[in-house]
This record gives C-alpha cells, structure tokens and sequence, in this order.
C-alpha cells in the first residue's frame, strides 16, 4: 500500500497508521509492516501503533529512531506491506514452554533485540521467560557469546587485560576508584566499563563522573587504557554488548536479576574488552542477592566455569555484604570517602580492606605478586601515593579536574542528623532501606544527596549521639527521605520501640 510519509520526532522505534490503513494492510496494534524506500531500494521493519486522529488516512508517520536506518523526508511515497511474523518470537514461546534454546535461536533472539525489532512487550516476555524457566550454562554461554558478537570490542595488542566487577546488593560499594588505579599503578591494563545505578544510590560510572566525563566510545575506551593503563567509563556509550542494556531496563520494573542473564551479563563485557582475567566481587548475606555462603560458593563455581568457556581466568571473592562499604552513600559523598583514602586517610576499615583484597586477587592472577603477598603488593601501592597519581592520570585523560581534593568534593547542602534514641549497640542497619532513603533524597541525579552512616552494626551508642546523616540538595528532597526514614527505620538501636500496638477501647 503506498502511503505518504512524515517523520515523527520520537526517539524510539515504530511507525504510525491511521486504523482505516491498518485494517486495509491486514495489521492490528503491535505487528510489524515492512516500509520500503523505493528511491534507495532499501526497506525496514517496525511495529505498529494505531491512531484516528493524530495523523490522516493516506499517511504514516516514521517515528525518528526508525527513520534513522531508511532516511525518508516528509512528503515522500512509502509502500508500506505486512511482513512475516519473526522466528525470535516462536523461540521466545518456547522458552516460556520450558524449552532449551538453540545457539541459532539465541543468536536470533539477541540480534532482533539489538536492531530493535523486537518489542518492549516480547523483549519482556524473554527475560521473564528466562528468569522463571531459568537458563542452562550452554544457554548463558550462548547468551553470553551473542551479546559480545553484536556489539563493539576491544582488542588489545598486549597482555594481560585486567577486569573486576561487583554483583551489587550492597550500598556504598565505591571500590573500584580504588581498585581500578591500583591495578593500573602496577602496570597492568584495566579498561573498566562501569554501569549507572538502575535500583541503587550510586553505580560507578555516577561516581567517576563526579570526577571526570565518563562517556566515551570503545575506541576511545582503548585509547585512553593504552596511554594510562586504565579507564572508568560508562558502558552504555561503549556499543559495549548493547543487548544487555536492552534486557536491563525490562528488568528493572520487576526488580529481578535472573541469575543466568546476570552471567550473561557480566561476562559478555569481560570478553568484550578483551579481559584475560577477571575478579568478580560476590556479596554475601542477608540483604543482599546472595544470602548465604553456600549460595555463593555455587554462584562462583558459575562464573568460573562460564569464564573457561570463553578463556577468560575467573577468580571470586565472597565478601560481607550485611552492612554498606564505609560510611557513605550517594555520588559525592562516596567519591570524597574513595579519594580520602587514596590520599591516605587509615579509615574506614571496610573500604580499605576491600579494595586491597579484591585489588590483590587481580595482582596475584596476574604474575604481579605472589600467591598471598597480593594484599600487601595493592597496600604498598596505595601507601606509596602510586594509585593516586594513577587516579589523577585516569581523571584528566578522561576530562576531569586531576587535582581535585576529597574535601572539595561537598555532599548537599540541606542535611538532617538521626540521633539515637536511647543507650545501646546498633544492632541492625537495612541494605534496601538504606538504598532507598538515599535515592528519596535525590541520589544519584543530585550528587550531593546520599547518607553517612556513623555508627555500623556492633558500634555502641549513647542517646542522643548521631547514627546517621541525611543530605539533599533540595529541601524538598530532604524531607522527603526524612518521612522515608522515619518509615522504614534503616538503622535499629538495640531496644528501639518499632511500633505500639493496642487494642481498640470503645466508649
């Protein structure tokens, strides 16, 4: 049927068809039509949305994003033709059945997703089909392998490359300001892309760019790796296994992380950047996304066994993930208590000890210290001043301001102090509360709003004395979190009053 174009100014894929063209065509809302530019001979698939208003019988509107792969003008002729139903959505079906996917239909599965030919609707059905159904480990290596194929990779001309990653669940986890320029001082390689905060208060890519812009492409990633041996950027500017950015914003309404998709999804930038070793970080506890040991220890075995697949050396860390690393939470805040380190602050414990551990695990898989000298090889590096000049290097490289200082670095404005209500140990703090009165103060679009925690579980607390510090960069914010702490109480005091309830007198 041919129909006359105008382009329509929305970011996202599909065209747009008066119902009387729709019936005609043979399509309802959600099928596909295929447009063909005759003046290039080229054509592209895309969903159907229906109206009756907003455009006339005789026209279809390109919305931009599609549009950006044919380049049609307004005014110009379109035929525009029902197409075949996509083989991806029959394997997606039977995934939901129970069924194990093929390489082939995997393949197909991830490449419709990464030209956006598939739907928000089927793209959900994926993913929820893969976390109730559950993946095997020829699937996740599969899902693994297709993510990487589609998107860019680095290639480095030498070796080894370096990478780490935290499976998340715990706030405050900053770690990686430290890592990454420790790694780096040692003389190894470590591109790291890092993601935002999708649940949380603060991903690294929202702390790095506090110090520095932290959008760069994969060639720029690799150009900045080869002249300071290590980046902190943001892996959804990367064309970086861009599926998986796809599958994360279908996750994120449902707050699920299906253990398959979250292999999928950690190695998939692992070998993309050309990593030759990788650590993962696994939290552990109640609260987090591993609540036990024994869990943990399996969810490893998977990363190690998914890593000899795709020759990538995996080590694990199980670290404690009751209570957040440090004292701090939210952009700024964090970043100050990252860089107070580097510049040699001897607290907080937490922070220090992780960093150094996970950082000396990497030395030690990479033949830069001997096997349990690598904590004390990352610790001279970080005493010595090597990783803060290391940082320094990464931050103007990538844009930033090298000499900024942790006490220039200022959390909001606007702050409200919890005090303890009584003599006592702090006898519990929440993970997920936490989390959530940071992100009601603003975290992590205001960078100044977050938490300081001042005393962590076991500290002992007399009445009155702070246990914990809001900040937000608007007072609306601030009171905001306040309500929200006020409801779900993330740190208990040992003897605190959580409610009273009575019976109903009548008169």
């Amino acid at each position: 049927m041919k129909l006359t174009v105008r382009v329509i100014d929305i970011a996202a894929p599909g065209v747009l068809l008066h119902k009387a063209d729709a019936w005609a065509i043979g399509v309802l809302e959600g099928d596909r039509v295929r447009v063909l530019h005759q003046g290039k001979s080229e054509s592209v698939s895309a969903i159907v949305n229906i109206t009756t208003t907003v455009l006339p019988q005789g026209t279809v509107g390109i919305y931009r994003k599609t549009n950006s792969r044919i380049g049609f003008h307004d005014g110009e002729p379109a035929e525009v033709q029902e197409t075949e139903r996509l083989a991806s959505i029959d394997s997606i079906k039977k995934k939901m059945d129970g069924e194990r996917l093929s390489k082939e239909e995997i393949n197909a599965i991830v490449k419709d997703t990464v030209d956006e030919n598939l739907s928000p609707v089927e793209m959900t059905a994926f993913v929820t089909a893969s976390y109730i159904r559950g993946l095997d480990m020829n699937e996740v290596e599969a899902l693994t392998r297709a993510m990487v194929d589609t998107g860019d990779q680095i290639k480095f001309t030498s070796h080894p490359i370096v990478d780490k990653h935290s499976i998340g669940g715990v706030p405050g986890n900053k770690i990686s300001l430290i890592v990454v320029p420790i790694i780096a001082a040692a003389g190894l390689k470590i591109p790291k892309t890092s993601s935002r905060a999708i649940t949380g208060a603060g991903g690294t890519a929202d702390l790095m760019e506090v110090l520095a812009p932290v959008e760069f492409s994969s060639a720029e990633v690799k150009r900045i790796t080869e002249k300071v041996g290590g980046a902190i950027v943001w892996g959804g500017s990367t064309n970086i296994a861009p599926a998986d950015d796809r599958f994360i914003m279908v996750e994120y309404p449902f707050r699920i992380d299906a253990t398959g998709q979250m292999l999928a999804s950690v190695m998939a930038k692992k070998s993309a950047v050309g990593a030759d070793l990788a650590v993962i970080d696994i939290p552990v506890g109640a609260g987090t996304k591993v609540p036990n040991v024994q869990d943990g220890r399996r969810l490893a075995s998977q990363f190690m066994e998914l890593g000899e697949r795709l020759n990538i050396h995996v080590e694990c860390a199980l670290t404690y993930g009751e209570s957040l690393v440090g004292h701090s939470i939210g952009p700024n805040l964090e970043v100050s208590e990252a860089l107070a380190v580097l510049e040699g602050a001897k607290a907080p414990g937490s922070l220090i000890q992780k960093s150094l551990a996970l950082s000396g695990i990497a030395l030690e898989m990479a033949g830069k210290a001997a096997r349990g000298q690598g904590y004390a090889v990352s610790e001279e590096i970080l005493s010595s001043g090597k990783a803060l000049a290391k940082l320094r290097q990464i931050i103007e490289i990538q844009g930033g301001r090298p000499d900024v200082k942790a006490a220039e670095i200022l959390p909001g404005e606007h702050r409200f102090v919890v005090n303890a209500p009584l003599d006592g140990y702090v006898v519990g703090l929440n993970n997920r509360s936490l989390i959530t009165v940071a992100r009601s103060a603003g975290a992590p679009h205001d960078r100044g709003a977050g938490l300081i925690i001042h005393a962590k579980k076991g500290t002992k607390v007399r009445q009155g004395e702070p246990i914990m510090t809001i900040h937000a960069d608007r007072s609306w914010r601030l009171q905001k979190a306040i309500e929200a702490g006020r409801q779900l109480m993330p740190v208990l005091v040992e003897g605190m009053l959580l409610d009273h309830v009575s019976p109903v007198h009548w008169v």
